[in-house]
Formats: structure tokens, sequence, C-alpha cells
């Protein structure tokens, strides 16, 4: 099975869990706030329908937003909806793109989604999955990044380590794992991890390492969390630019 296949069915999944989250809530639940700041549970709700949407129309060589104005007055429109509207919209969007998913396509192929990014076709699905799992987190209803699988929380790290690798608001940094894996991002490292591993290389590495558990990582990564459970080998935790 591809990765982009697999990646669907993963999406599913963790839209159906979404869902049943959600339905045990009610209309006064949906207007409270959600962890992301200034945006209700709504909110986010109606971001999910409407990024479901958007990634149809990266699928179909179509612009991902009208514009950046018309994304967020979507959202702010969508966002009062009562429960029962805000399930179904967020279901009915979610089958539209599975069905897209479903299609003979060109796995291979170059789209662009916002802000001029280009990825591959088949890395659409993992960014869907990306959404719908981390703001399933934003809802603030008992799932919590610990909650996300190792496969999902691994991939996230890597996928935003490598959006920050060369960043040059950030020093080199080593990000280590407590189960010991180690990935490099901010700007170029001195060493390369070969040479962090074995020793080899002359002097320490100027990067600062960064170390804790998965969970800890990716919500500092992902600016979900502020990373006082991370330690660092010197000095103080780096600010990340924004995403």
């Amino acid at each position: 099975m591809s990765d982009h296949v697999r990646d669907l069915v993963s999406v599913r999944e963790a839209t159906d869990r979404l869902l049943a989250a959600v339905s045990t809530l009610d209309n006064a639940a949906v207007t409270e706030p959600s962890r992301l700041p200034g945006w209700s549970r709504g909110h986010v709700l109606a971001h999910l329908a409407r990024n479901a949407e958007a990634l149809v129309n990266v699928l179909a060589g179509r612009p991902m937003y009208a514009s950046a104005e018309a994304r967020d007055a979507d959202i702010e429109r969508d966002a009062p909806r009562g429960l029962r509207a805000q399930v179904d919209d967020v279901r009915q969007s979610a089958e539209l793109f599975r069905r897209t998913g479903a299609e003979e396509a060109d796995w291979g192929r170059t789209v662009e989604l916002r802000n001029g990014v280009k990825d591959t076709a088949s890395h659409v699905p993992f960014r869907r999955w990306i959404e719908v799992e981390l703001h399933h987190v934003d809802l603030g209803i008992g799932y919590e990044l610990e909650d996300l699988s190792e496969e999902f929380t691994q991939r996230e790290i890597n996928f935003l380590s490598k959006r920050f690798r060369n960043h040059p608001d950030l020093p080199p940094l080593l990000l280590k794992q407590d189960d010991g894996r180690m990935i490099s991002t901010g700007a170029v490292q001195t060493h390369t991890l070969e040479e962090i591993k074995s020793g080899t290389g002359g002097p320490p590495p100027l990067g600062i390492v960064v170390q804790g558990r998965q969970a800890d990582l990716l919500g500092w990564l992902s600016g979900r969390r502020k990373g006082s459970a991370l330690t660092v080998d010197r000095g103080s935790l780096p600010a990340l630019p924004p995403l």
C-alpha cells in the first residue's frame, strides 16, 4: 500500500475520532474558547471543514483559497453555528476529501498550497492528517498530544524540523528524543549527525541540544507548548519563528 493511500486511511480514522468526540458536546461548548488564541471551538471546526475543501482544490489544480481574506471570512462566518451544523459540515467536507483522494491521479505531480508553497500531491493526505489531529488537540476536549500515535508524532516532528532547517532566525539545533533519535534543524550544523553520534569530527558541535519526550518536542515545534518540559544543554530554549 502506497504512503498516500495509508495516509488517507489514517485521515479517515482521525476524522472519525474527532467527530465522535465533538458529537458529545452541546451548542454552548462549541462557542467556548479553544486552545488557539482568539478562536472558539466553532472557529476550529469551521477551519477544519474549509481546509478539507481547500485541499480538494489543491488536488484539482485550483488555488487553495480564493484569498487569505476569503479564507478568514469563511471561518468567521461559519464559527457561530450550532453543534449539529458544525458536525455535519466537518463530516461532509471530510467525505468530499476522501472521495477526491480515492480517484485515479498522478500522485507524483507537484501541487501548490497557500503562499506559493509547493509540494508533491502524495504528501497532501499527510497534511490533512496533521490538520485533523492537531486541531482535535486544540479543541481542548480531552484529546492530548500524548494520545497521538508514535508514527504520526514522529513524522510531524520530522516535518516541522525540515521546515525550520536552515532558518536564519534559529541557531543550529539538535533535537534529541528520549528514545535516542536525533534530528538537526535550525541554521546549518557544523557537524553531521554521523559525526555527532560517533564522537568524531573535532570539537563538540555548536548546535544547541534540545531533549525531551516526543509529545513535548512536537508541542514546542508546533507552537502548542512552551517547552518547559524540555531540557537544553546550554543557555535557554530559543524562540521559534512563526510557522
